[in-house]
């Protein structure tokens, strides 16, 4: 078993493309990918199609809002803190309908199955899981989406060739985006795909682009008005689209709010909807609106935040997460978890998320703690094979062609048990995931939390 681990280790190793994956960043190596059972990668290929209604769904419901057809209060939470312009643009008839092509949850496996963490807007990993994908795939034949499903899922969202237009603040994952660009253009020569810098990106007519860079980043793109225009203009295609309603963690709050329930029991149908509901955390939107007299926080049971400020250690299994456009709504800057804080700075944290929310809108969430996994892992400051008890934050990548939702690979990152925040790391384990007749998490379905 040792041999063949370091058989492998070796192919992967020299596989590794000369100029990365990610800039500056590292990770464990293991040569064997996570297991799945198949009940679970069923599971996780109607996933795919949930997600996509429910996005459906939110873009529906902003637009209802933004027409006096829903509350209004819709609307007003989703572009808190936004530039008019871009609220505007995100508006415009001739994008209503577009929704983002590539869609990558974040799941957290529990005791009890899984969580999703969030949903990420402007997804990392894609190129990085299509080479782990390719590599792990010619030693082991159940890898899912095997060697080209992520190659042939980015084709389909630019597959005539097209732009993946990264800024400078998502230039960590330029790399990996140059080697998916690479290998399609290897496989398709009559097109031809590019990553570029946004910051002095010209379009051009005709030419799909995929969109790498967050929202709140268009201040520091100097050309960014030309290719909004031409985009408006119908020139060309942008995914995803130019929409930062969409792109906000408070969809989660927004989910589980009294009076939207039969809004989403609707527009996804009973059955999505009690899927959904075992899937997404528990959150709430921290408007510090006073309540009348006589209400409470849904679940709190509290009058004010500010008494959840109170609240002792135990009770406080709550994330904290800014909700998006802010450079601490991207990977885990802006969030913190209530346990780890000490009182002081627990409550500081809701003031402040109390005193910005009308800038930049914070979400509470209840904190789900991922199952305890054994995965074996190169070490390579010993230099022999460890075994690491980690939790797994698992990333399946759904890519919507032409209406259908694919799964096309699924990126799982162990990490340490002592991590609570589960994100790629130097001292994580990163691996694709393999299809297994059974798999070492416990058969026990989750269970709606309403």
């Amino acid at each position: 078993m040792i041999a063949v681990a370091e058989s492998r280790l070796d192919a992967i190793r020299n596989a590794f493309p000369r100029e990365g994956l990610f800039a500056e960043k590292n990770w464990l190596l293991s040569s064997n990918p996570f297991p799945i059972g198949k009940k679970f990668v069923g599971e996780l290929e109607q996933l795919g199609h949930r997600l996509f209604v429910f996005q459906r769904a939110c873009n529906q419901l902003y637009q209802l809002s933004v027409k006096g057809k829903q509350p209004e209060w819709i609307a007003r939470y989703l572009d808190a803190g936004k530039p008019k312009e871009l609220i505007e643009f995100s508006r415009r008839k001739e994008i209503r309908d577009d929704l983002p092509r590539v869609i990558r949850p974040d799941l957290i496996l529990t005791e009890n199955g899984h969580i999703i963490a969030e949903v990420d807007s402007v997804p990392g990993g894609i190129g990085l899981t299509a080479w782990l994908n390719q590599t792990y795939s010619a030693f082991d034949n159940d890898i899912i989406g095997g060697p080209d499903g992520m190659l042939d899922g980015f084709r389909s969202v630019l597959p005539e060739g097209g732009d993946v237009v990264i800024s400078q603040e998502a230039a960590t994952y330029r790399p990996e985006m140059e080697w998916i660009a690479a290998r399609l253009k290897d496989r398709h020569r009559e097109f031809d795909w590019r990553v570029v810098a946004a910051e002095n990106y010209d379009p051009q007519n005709g030419r799909g682009v995929y969109r790498f860079f967050e929202l709140f980043d268009l201040p520091n793109i100097p050309k960014i008005q030309n290719t909004l225009r031409v985009n408006a203009e119908g020139r060309i295609t942008i995914t995803p689209p130019i929409k930062p309603y969409l792109e906000e963690k408070m969809w989660f709050a927004l989910f589980w709010m009294q009076p939207l329930r039969e809004f989403w029991r609707r527009e996804l149908g009973e059955k999505y909807f009690i899927k959904l509901q075992e899937a997404i955390p528990y959150s709430w939107l921290l408007d510090p609106t006073p309540l009348p007299q006589h209400a409470v926080i849904p679940r709190l049971e509290i009058h004010d935040w500010r008494e959840a400020a109170k609240f002792s250690q135990k009770d406080r299994d709550l994330l904290l997460k800014v909700s998006g456009f802010s450079p601490l709504g991207w990977g885990s800057r802006g969030i913190a978890l209530g346990a780890d804080l000490p009182h002081a700075e627990w409550e500081r944290r809701i003031d402040n998320a109390l005193s910005s929310f009308e800038s930049s809108p914070t979400i509470m969430q209840r904190f789900h703690k991922g199952r305890l996994f054994e995965h074996q892992y190169w070490d390579t400051n010993s230099g022999e094979l460890k075994t690491m008890k980690g939790r797994v934050r698992l990333c399946p990548y759904y890519f919507v062609e032409q209406d259908r939702v694919k799964l096309r690979g699924a990126l799982a990152t162990i990490a340490p048990a002592d991590k609570k925040f589960l994100h790629g790391m130097r001292d994580a384990i990163l691996v694709p995931s393999r299809i297994e007749e059974t798999f070492r998490s416990p058969s026990k379905d989750s269970h709606p939390e309403n």
